[in-house]
């Protein structure tokens, strides 16, 4: 008797939550302490073996009493998340790590792509969340269940993008640099560091003030929820949205395979009759489901929340730069001034790596505008009409008008973060 694909389907899922529940089972606890000793639970006079077992009975609340200041940059791929990365990447006092949830992505549905259902994306959420605690609690030990291998002696040379983190390519995580090395480029870290030791990047991590990470792999804020809540946390959001005829565009020319019948389209004025809109449409679901809850202003998200749009970001991202330090409550060092006086005036050729940051932002916020078909865009404008007119993106209503640069299609808003 054939299985139906229903039943393919529950199967795979129903292996997927092993695997998840295997790893939780198996992996020491992360986050997890005494609470302050008391007569009722952990009290001190208590034998060692009772206080510990009531201590594991009950449930325990470990404060931030450190107030770490926990950052996650909230994003959709080729939105301009790279770049608001450094601007925490580039601070002395940030630990910043780089899609770390990639693993997680790769170990659970290692062929999940942008075109996947809600349903498969949202299956590797819990376990997104658990590596998030623990990444927070400088607990990088926990990432060895998804790098494969698996590390040996804490020592590995899979993790992805190493090199994007500042942090895990300098001393001391970086042991052999010189004093001629300490500004490395991407590329080069996992050539002069070597492997990467996971014991010194967790105390490289406890070392800083605070932790910063960024992922294009949740969907929507109220997925975070859970930890956004966690008294044991500090975490504040900031989501980044851009123009989805902005990021299809970018798409279309980063992951040229992926989209190539976009390229089709756009090259011959004829639509694919088997194109994947959801490639599309998937994206402005999200920002509308997830702005749509930012912007309703629910309690948990108070004084966790904010709101930046990419165009506003590359006009003017000295002073973008500074609101987003001011409602995290951190200072901006000179570091990170001197990075975006350096990262955002560079030419057409300065920028040849697909995650580079170093550009002229103002005119790549605008470049989509030459790239896409007029079909395309009006196609997008009635897919995401919601999320463009939600957001203060402005359609255009012909071709002359989108390639008009003297007409901006971006309102003038103001998204104050909700404190």
């Amino acid at each position: 008797m054939q299985c139906s694909w229903k039943a393919v389907l529950l199967l795979a899922l129903a292996s997927i939550a092993i695997q998840y529940t295997a790893i939780r089972t198996f992996t020491a606890k992360s986050f997890h302490s005494c609470p302050i000793p008391n007569p009722v639970n952990c009290s001190l006079s208590q034998d060692t073996d009772v206080a510990e077992r009531l201590c594991d009975e009950s449930p325990t609340y470990s404060y931030n009493l450190s107030r770490k200041t926990h950052v996650l940059i909230l994003a959709t791929t080729r939105s301009g998340s790279s770049f608001v990365g450094q601007l925490f990447n580039q601070h002395f006092d940030v630990f910043y790590l780089f899609e770390p949830l990639y693993h997680v992505q790769y170990t659970l549905i290692p062929k999940l792509t942008q075109s996947k259902s809600t349903t498969d994306r949202r299956v590797m959420l819990g376990a997104s969340r658990d590596l998030l605690r623990s990444l927070y609690d400088c607990d990088l030990y926990f990432l060895e269940n998804y790098i494969k291998p698996q590390p040996i002696n804490h020592t590995t040379d899979r993790l992805f993008r190493r090199g994007a983190s500042k942090a895990l390519c300098s001393p001391p995580v970086c042991e052999s640099l010189g004093a001629v090395d300490l500004h490395l480029e991407e590329g080069d870290c996992v050539k002069k560091c070597g492997t990467l030791n996971l014991t010194l990047a967790t105390e490289s991590c406890k070392e800083h003030g605070h932790v910063a990470i960024k992922t294009v792999r949740v969907p929507e804020v109220s997925d975070l929820r859970a930890l956004v809540e966690d008294p044991r946390l500090n975490l504040k959001v900031i989501q980044l949205v851009r123009d989805p005829r902005g990021i299809l565009a970018s798409r279309s020319e980063t992951f040229r395979d992926t989209y190539r019948l976009w390229r089709i389209w756009d090259g011959t004025g004829r639509k694919p009759y088997n194109l994947d809109v959801t490639q599309l449409t998937t994206v402005c679901e999200d920002f509308w489901n997830s702005v749509s809850t930012g912007l309703n202003r629910p309690p948990w998200l108070k004084g966790k929340y904010m709101l930046v749009r990419y165009e506003d970001l590359a006009r003017n991202p000295m002073k973008k730069t500074e609101e987003i330090y001011d409602f995290l409550g951190i200072p901006m060092d000179s570091n990170v001034e001197r990075w975006i006086q350096n990262n955002t005036r560079g030419d057409r050729s300065s920028s040849k790596h697909k995650y580079g940051t170093v550009r002229n932002s103002a005119a790549t916020a605008e470049k989509w505008r030459f790239r896409l078909s007029y079909e395309i865009v009006a196609f997008t404008q009635h897919a995401c009409q919601q999320v463009l007119a939600q957001l203060g993106y402005k359609t255009a209503g012909s071709e002359e008008e989108l390639k008009n640069l003297s007409i901006s299609l971006v309102e003038e808003r103001d998204f104050l973060p909700f404190s």
